[in-house]
């Protein structure tokens, strides 16, 4: 190729990404009124991160093990704003010293596939201090009986400092994927070997932008008198499974990768980092979840918003409200609502020189999509 004829391909490509850009913030008026989020579940006292609903419309959450106040990992919420710990007391009730291998020990995530199966992610990393005796692992749990299936160890595969974040199911194609919020990376587990590795670490896709600010109401956020970051956090698969989309917690670009590439275990690392896309700059959101049409909905931490792209990947704001804290964890109901949780960490005593700032239950709230 030519200078001339280069020049004039680079040209294009740069006006494509602008072009590509300017798209995202079209829309800034939201689709629905503050008053179509509808408050579901809260707890005053125990700080709660994920959320998951099953196809019968049993709703779950789980508390991980951040502080002293603390009393289960996993519940099954109830009727009356009541919980029951799931799937029994006995796995609720790890204390030092017991084994972490049949208990929870610090739970972070809940996710149930579109086969119904509930899966508890468990980085048994209790007040984020490290592993407790090589325990981060990934549990499916049968919904008709509620009895665990199968226990799968990510023993080796992260190390002692890790903490596992989120997960994704193509249950399927028989491959779970986990984001790997410390160390940054993916996490595959074959769910028929229960062989498990982890990809991309080191990568800029989940790696945190040391540049950006985190910022909410006005506020710096800082952790421990540092500011805040935060690695490959948010996951979601596209609805046919060709895609797993994923990013860091701070850092408002969006990334994604075609499965077959992740599951391609001859691709050498750097072929496998040469596939992974930037969809372009978006917001900084915690999870994210997509519904059967193919639009994918996050959070906006920094305006209290909740965000949806379209499959054209255009970003319009869907929702706004001040109760929106920190908005955490995605599940969609099989009748159209989007459930969404609020941890509301940056109102955390380490975020906040030692001082609580929270000033409302932590909370789980459903929008009927439109």
């Amino acid at each position: 190729m030519n200078m001339k004829k280069l020049g004039l391909a680079v040209t294009l490509w740069l006006a494509f990404a602008a072009c590509k850009k300017a798209t995202l913030k079209q829309s800034t008026t939201p689709l629905l009124p503050s008053s179509a989020l509808e408050a579901v579940f809260s707890d005053n006292t125990y700080q709660l991160t994920g959320v998951a609903i099953s196809k019968e419309g049993r709703l779950f959450t789980n508390y991980p093990l951040w502080s002293d106040t603390y009393k289960y990992a996993v519940v099954e919420i109830q009727t009356g704003n009541q919980v029951q710990p799931y799937p029994n007391t006995t796995m609720n009730s790890w204390t030092p010293g017991d084994s972490g291998l049949n208990k929870w020990v610090c739970v972070q995530a809940v996710y149930v596939d579109p086969g119904n199966t509930l899966w508890v992610v468990d980085p048994a990393s209790p007040k984020q201090n490290g592993v407790y005796m090589s325990s981060q692992k990934l549990v499916s749990i049968n919904l008709s009986n509620n009895t665990v299936q199968r226990t799968y160890s990510l023993a080796g595969v992260t190390d002692n400092q890790s903490y596992i974040n989120d997960v994704r199911v193509d249950a399927s194609g028989g491959h779970a994927y986990l984001t790997n919020s410390s160390e940054g990376g993916i996490i595959i587990v074959d769910l028929n070997t229960g062989h498990a590795r982890q990809v991309l670490q080191g990568n800029y896709s989940v790696t945190a932008d040391e540049t950006y600010i985190l910022s909410i109401d006005g506020q710096q956020v800082n952790k421990s008198g540092a500011p805040f970051t935060g690695n490959s956090d948010g996951i979601a698969l596209s609805p046919d499974g060709a895609y797993l989309y994923y990013k860091p917690l701070t850092d408002k670009e969006l990334y994604r990768i075609e499965t077959t590439s992740l599951l391609d275990t001859t691709l050498p690392s750097t072929v496998l980092a040469a596939r992974v896309e930037d969809l372009g700059t978006y917001t900084t959101t915690d999870g994210m979840e997509f519904d059967r049409q193919g639009n994918l909905y996050l959070g906006d931490l920094e305006q209290h918003r909740i965000m949806k792209i379209d499959p054209s990947l255009k970003m319009s704001v869907l929702l706004q409200d001040d109760r929106l804290i920190w908005p955490d964890s995605y599940s969609i109901s099989s009748d159209g609502y989007l459930y969404l949780s609020t941890s509301q960490i940056n109102k955390q005593p380490d975020f906040n020189g030692g001082t609580s700032k929270r000033t409302s239950p932590y909370a789980i709230y459903r929008i009927k999509l439109p």
